[in-house]
């Protein structure tokens, strides 16, 4: 079953090339003997060092001087392609691929294992009761960020019979990779041990950086609650300057993706797939059991475990108090924008009730013409009056002709003064009764304009102590789901 779904995985799977290269540490009784090699490996060199022939060949030793143990990887350290990690993709040619497999006895699992993402652990024994072999997956790979792969990918095979542990390496640059291997030359002498690389990287995975994610995302959640719920945990010079909600809200939601950055809940459950691998690696050697130098790895790479699971422990309770600060501060700023938008609504409203009195107001406007017309209007009927033959002021011809047109004998009625002595009196009494009811109105206005901002003031403070009560005459504030406190019902009664 496993030999038909390895096959047909690897025929579904797309090929990106990437640079390889190989890695081989051996030790011997003899320490004179040891190797430590790392050298690029082309194409036509790949089955030579998977079947250790030619320049591969292992040299022949003098009597008395065995090989101990060892490790020899392929690598692909520095990952380029943008699909290297994606899913169904392979970073060897098919063939190739299905060699190195099958020749180092990787497991055949691992090609099912492209689409997974986040740290994944994977150890079991092998079927081949005469060679036995403890196969190994560690995997870690995420998304494609900025067009970038990301991750890196273990697959390991160590052969009880000979201490020997082939595998195949792949990571990005951004990943620890690269320091892990210098780490792995670096305790050349202990790779006796299979899981020594796997716990190498984990431990640059879980380094300082991790610790300091979290006292950041601290920092700036004091930041976040310095300017929403004013709190005075930090330096004044280290506050934002203008309370601007859009960048307050994004931060927040940045400060939150920090946290839970590299979650802890994953590396544990990691962290105890690989103690459950070393006891099987335990288990299956017999010969080294005996060692007194892979008994005292054996038990410091425990100890770092248990250490490593401790930290997690920290640092997780660590995040679950700023989750929970955060969440606070996010309901605060929820609630400051909802005090915003009904203080905005409450001024529409008294804006729209504004403009209905200006449109009031405006209306009044009309009465301006009637006034105008109310100047001009008794003078116009006082002269129509005056105009009446029932007036003689004896204005006529000059030669006492009737059809002398010439208006030389025209003179102005010594009774002219009438019509001012009239009109003047009466259009200052129109005029004066205006400005007086004018006077009345606006003081009118301006009262009803003091009772609309007494409204205005108190309309958000009423809306507030109906929604408490309501509130309060429902559920309790600490005990939720339970009979409300003593005060409470007082309260309400009240």
């Amino acid at each position: 079953m496993d030999d038909y779904m390895f096959r047909s995985h690897v025929q579904n799977c797309k090929y990106v090339p990437e640079n390889t290269s190989y890695l081989e540490i051996l030790n011997y009784s003899d320490p004179a003997y040891n190797t430590e090699e790392e050298h690029p490996l082309t194409s036509d060199e790949f089955e030579n060092f998977l079947h250790r022939r030619g320049a591969f060949e292992l040299p022949k030793l003098p009597d008395g001087v065995r090989l101990l143990d060892g490790i020899r990887l392929v690598l692909q350290k520095n990952a380029k392609q943008p699909e290297t990690f994606a899913p169904h993709h392979i970073t060897l040619p098919p063939t190739m691929y299905e060699s190195m497999v099958r020749t180092m006895c990787l497991p055949f699992r691992a090609i099912e294992g492209t689409s997974v993402v986040g740290p994944f652990f994977w150890a079991a024994f092998d079927q081949a009761p005469n060679d036995p072999h403890l196969q190994i997956i560690f995997r870690k790979s995420d998304v494609r960020k900025k067009g970038k792969t990301r991750g890196w990918e273990v697959m390991l095979s160590h052969a009880f019979n000979t201490s020997i542990t082939t595998g195949f390496v792949k990571g990005t640059a951004s990943s620890d990779i690269n320091e892990a291997i210098q780490h792995l030359r670096a305790c050349a002498a202990q790779v006796a041990h299979p899981l020594l690389l796997p716990i190498i990287i984990l431990s640059h995975d879980l380094s300082s950086r991790t610790d300091q994610k979290q006292r950041d995302a601290r920092d700036w959640l004091r930041r976040l609650e310095n300017a929403v719920t004013m709190r005075n945990e930090i330096d004044e010079k280290e506050g934002y300057i203008d309370f601007d909600l859009d960048a307050i809200n994004r931060d927040l939601v940045e400060c939150h993706s920090q946290v839970l950055w590299k979650r802890p809940q994953a590396y544990q459950e990691i962290i105890k797939e690989i103690k459950g691998a070393m006891d099987l690696f335990w288990q299956g050697s017999r010969a080294l059991s005996k060692m007194h130098e892979i008994s005292a790895l054996h038990q410091s790479m425990a100890s770092r475990l248990d250490f490593y699971r401790i930290k997690l422990t920290g640092i997780e309770n660590y995040a679950h108090t700023t989750l929970e600060r955060l969440n606070i501060q996010r309901q605060a700023l929820y609630n400051i924008i909802a005090q915003k938008e009904s203080k905005l609504n409450l001024e529409m409203a008294a804006q729209q009730r504004r403009l209905a009195h200006a449109s009031k107001r405006d209306g009044t406007a009309m009465k301006t013409l009637s006034l105008l017309g109310a100047v001009f209007l008794p003078g116009t009927f006082l002269a129509s009056i005056f105009s009446m033959t029932f007036f003689d002021f004896n204005v006529g011809s000059s030669n006492g002709l009737d059809d002398d047109s010439s208006g030389k004998g025209a003179t102005v009625s010594e009774y002219l003064w009438i019509y001012f002595v009239v009109t003047i009196p009466l259009t200052l009494l129109i005029v004066l009764s205006w400005w007086f009811l004018d006077k009345r109105r606006e003081k009118r206005y301006r009262e009803e304009d003091v009772e609309i901002e007494k409204g205005i003031d108190t309309m958000e403070s009423e809306i507030m102590a109906i929604m408490r009560k309501k509130t309060m005459s429902k559920a309790t504030t600490w005990t939720s789901g339970q009979t409300p406190s003593i005060a409470l019902t007082k309260m309400e009664g009240q």
